[in-house]
């Protein structure tokens, strides 16, 4: 691929960025993956990361001197919201939005000049290798090991709930290294090839009847000491860089906004506003959705200004994805017979798929942090109670 000419975007006035962003999409991006009520593959949206890579689009949140767009956080937003307007699907993009900048801040040269240009161009897709099944939400309480012997790690222990983990080529770890330390020490951050021998990937097939998570296994897994990321026991500074922004991204409004649309025009078909029951039902949840977007644009506006997250961004999580799970009871209440049955359904000239949403809102409140997790976070570190 020829060099794409660095283009300055954050001088553009927000509402020409807009449009240039807007057009784009709706010129190039495939019809038939709008809006899935499912997390793409990516032998379905490699055409449309090539599309992405060939525009110099595909790392927006990258420097220029990486092949990025170089976008500061205001456009950084807008972007992420024309994505979400216009339906698209996210692939294995966690190279592009968490890895990626982790390399950036912590890697060496030569990691940086090894996997930045191989993940930007797809050659290296990336998975999460955090969660273990005695440690989710309680995520410094994980047990996979990495042993040092020679120049190598020996790796060994389990992971679960790894996003499309199939449809990788490389995970990045937390492992312990040193298992007498504490909780949040001794864990240290590792860059594995899954080819490597002693790597097994176990796709999880879901309610909805889709293989998005994997149980990956690690037996006697040797890989070279050269894939340390940050220094060694020191992991848990670099995997919390990535926590604040994500729970931004989780806490749109989008998501719930989209099933709000839904079922607004399911209930407008059925004649459902007439149901006193339903409508006071409809309107709790549409002002829940109209705060919990005003809350998320004093977010933006603070990443806008450049200034961090604090730990008070866990409300924001608890109220999207807490809000959705009704929004998609009401959804499936509403459809009657209809909203139990799998599948799109024509209501009145309305497609409408009640299970789906419904599914994929289930494990909304555990996956980012589960909501008794946030809690904890708030009463500890924003309301100051006693632990």
């Amino acid at each position: 691929m020829a060099a794409v000419p660095a283009i300055d975007y954050n001088a553009m006035r927000d509402e020409d960025f807009r449009h240039q962003v807007r057009s784009f999409f709706e010129t190039n991006y495939p019809e038939q993956l709008r809006f899935l009520p499912r997390r793409v593959r990516m032998s379905e949206i490699s055409g449309w990361w090539n599309t992405l890579y060939e525009k110099g689009w595909i790392a927006p949140n990258w420097p220029h001197e990486w092949g990025g767009m170089g976008l500061e956080a205001g456009k950084m937003v807008i972007f992420l919201e024309e994505m979400e307007r216009h339906g698209i699907a996210r692939p294995a993009d966690q190279g592009i939005t968490q890895v990626g900048p982790i390399i950036m801040k912590y890697g060496t040269q030569a990691q940086k000049d090894h996997y930045l240009p191989r993940t930007r161009s797809g050659e290296i897709i990336w998975c999460q290798g955090y969660s273990e099944p005695n440690a989710g939400s309680d995520l410094a309480n994980l047990q996979t090991s990495a042993v040092i012997e020679g120049d190598v790690f020996i790796v060994n222990g389990q992971k679960i709930w790894t996003t499309l983990a199939h449809d990788s080529t490389h995970i990045y770890l937390l492992v312990r290294t040193d298992k007498e330390a504490k909780k949040q020490k001794g864990i240290s951050f590792l860059l594995v090839d899954l080819q490597t021998s002693g790597i097994t990937i176990r796709p999880i097939r879901n309610i909805a009847g889709h293989e998005e998570f994997c149980e990956v296994f690690f037996d006697d897994v040797r890989v070279p000491r050269d894939v340390l990321v940050g220094k060694m026991n020191e992991g848990w500074t670099v995997a919390k860089a990535l926590l604040g922004f994500e729970r931004l991204n989780i806490g749109s409004p989008r998501r719930p906004q989209y099933a709000l649309m839904r079922l607004e025009m399911l209930a407008r078909a059925k004649g459902l506003f007439a149901d006193t029951g339903f409508l006071d039902r409809f309107i709790a949840i549409k002002l829940d959705l109209e705060d919990l977007a005003a809350l998320y644009g004093r977010y933006v506006e603070q990443v806008k200004r450049g200034e961090p997250l604090g730990q008070d961004v866990s409300s924001l999580k608890i109220w999207a994805m807490e809000a959705w799970q009704r929004l998609t009871e009401l959804l499936v209440e509403a459809g009657a017979e209809d909203g139990v049955i799998e599948g799109a359904h024509d209501i009145a000239g309305v497609e409408i798929d009640f299970l789906s949403p419904f599914y994929y809102a289930r494990p909304a409140t555990i996956y980012g942090g589960s909501s008794e997790i946030q809690r904890n976070i708030l009463s500890k570190y924003v309301l100051e109670l006693p632990s």
